[in-house]
């Protein structure tokens, strides 16, 4: 398990980027990730979809939900786990956090359970 307290989070975007319920796609030292707005909280995720290998910063979000825009592949925010075929494969799920309009991601991959 990692230590919350020994991650390095680096900015990623500014809170004021993100839609009120979406997901921007942004490069975190050379590292695809959609930080996703859902439900009031921010979340970030690897942004390439495990079935079809395209942006999933460019989904519909809903419901703790992303769904990749090619095939309707869909992924708990939350744990990265897909939830609607064809996507069998989890994406990685990185910690975030925020202090005041910047959001920060923390690139080690997060074991979240929803």
């Amino acid at each position: 398990m990692t230590d919350p307290n020994n991650l390095q989070f680096i900015r990623a975007c500014a809170l004021s980027e993100l839609p009120p319920e979406g997901a921007i796609g942004v490069e975190v030292e050379g590292e695809p990730v959609a930080v996703v707005r859902a439900e009031g909280e921010v979340y970030a995720l690897r942004d390439v979809c495990s079935h079809a290998e395209v942006p999933l910063s460019e989904g519909e979000v809903y419901d703790h939900t992303i769904e990749c825009w090619l095939h309707g592949s869909c992924f708990d925010v939350r744990s990265g786990k897909p939830t609607g075929y064809p996507a069998t494969e989890p994406v990685p799920v990185y910690p975030v956090k925020i202090e005041g309009d910047d959001v920060y991601v923390a690139l080690t991959i997060s074991n979240k359970e929803s």
